[in-house]
């Protein structure tokens, strides 16, 4: 999916990990037209979220601080981000570990080593479907009656 003309889509991409970021941020740099902000723990992650507004972010799931179920839970919890595709990005592959990332609330979950093109279409379908529903959700408002009012 190509973004559309003049649209630039911002990331939060959340991992403890220096060097995967930076590589990270080249790749996007390389693949796609987005902005892309990055936080190196839960917590500075959560503050990100509330500067940023991004649409789509990426977690790592052991961090120190907040980890990234914790952070999926706060984002899922406050109305205000629970629109947001979440995607995890960890090194835990049991299925265990998968099933708890998604029970979390995270939308995907993958496994790394992950190539960056197959992160950013992974990215790309998250941030479709995300916006597809909301736009089925202002459809449908514009479509109902309005409340009746009453003389009381």
């Amino acid at each position: 999916m190509a973004t559309p003309a003049g649209r630039q889509y911002r990331v939060l991409l959340v991992d403890d990990n220096p060097n995967l970021l930076q590589l990270m941020l080249h790749s996007f740099h390389l693949l796609g037209n987005y902005e892309v902000i990055t936080a190196e723990n839960g917590i500075e992650g959560l503050e990100r979220v509330q500067e940023a507004h991004p649409d789509c972010i990426v977690i790592d799931v052991k961090m120190p601080g907040l980890n990234g179920h914790q952070l999926v839970r706060a984002l899922r919890g406050d109305p205000s981000t629970t629109h947001i595709p979440l995607i995890m990005l960890t090194a835990m592959a049991q299925e265990k570990d998968r099933y708890e990332g998604l029970a979390s609330g995270a939308d995907r979950y993958l496994v790394k080593p992950v190539k960056p093109s197959a992160l950013v279409t992974v990215i790309q379908e998250a941030i479709r479907i995300s916006e597809e529903e909301r736009a089925r959700e202002y459809q449908s408002l514009a479509e109902a009656p309005p409340p009746e009012l009453s003389d009381e």
